[in-house]
């Protein structure tokens, strides 16, 4: 199986802010940020594998201020690293001012995939080889979170998370 750059799993996506889409604040719902979180990231899973993708988890998702009826959204999500049958999706919000034309980085999020055949059993997929310096330290961070997820899970004892431990024990 042929490696992957980042790169080639990008993946964009520009909405608007719409009434239907607030809050009673006038802010942007949660779950609708999350539903194009996750759309925009299976995207970028599929990029990698060419497979069938399936959320495995959020890993995180950070909300830091309300995005505004009427705000331009940009989502841009690409794979960070690649396990055996999984895959750590990265996806960065950009909140763009209407008059300015000037983003802001506005939330961020890693989503976890998983490719799978049509039975749904898990898949083998292909290697992301990162180049730009962002690249290589989410690539390295992405096994630091994989580690604590399956700790967390239960599938993975404290002992054996060799990365995640690196970070306490000297």
């Amino acid at each position: 199986m042929k490696s992957k750059f980042p790169k080639e799993t990008y993946t964009t996506t520009t909405e608007i802010v719409l009434p239907n889409d607030t809050n009673a604040l006038g802010n942007l719902h949660g779950g609708k940020l999350m539903l194009w979180m996750d759309v925009v990231s299976a995207i970028s899973a599929h990029r990698l594998c060419k497979q069938v993708v399936v959320t495995a988890s959020v890993n995180n998702i950070s909300f830091r201020e309300g995005i505004k009826l009427g705000s331009i959204v940009t989502l841009e999500a690409k794979v960070s690293r690649s396990f055996h049958t999984s895959m750590e999706v990265v996806i960065d919000v950009w909140v763009e001012d209407r008059l300015t034309g000037d983003k802001k980085k506005h939330n961020e999020a890693i989503f976890t995939f998983v490719a799978v055949d049509e039975k749904g059993v898990p898949l083998p997929v292909p290697e992301v080889v990162p180049e730009s310096d962002e690249e290589k330290k989410r690539f390295a961070g992405a096994l630091r979170r994989r580690q604590l997820s399956l700790i967390l899970a239960g599938k993975m004892k404290p002992d054996d998370a060799t990365e995640l431990k690196a970070l306490f024990v000297k």
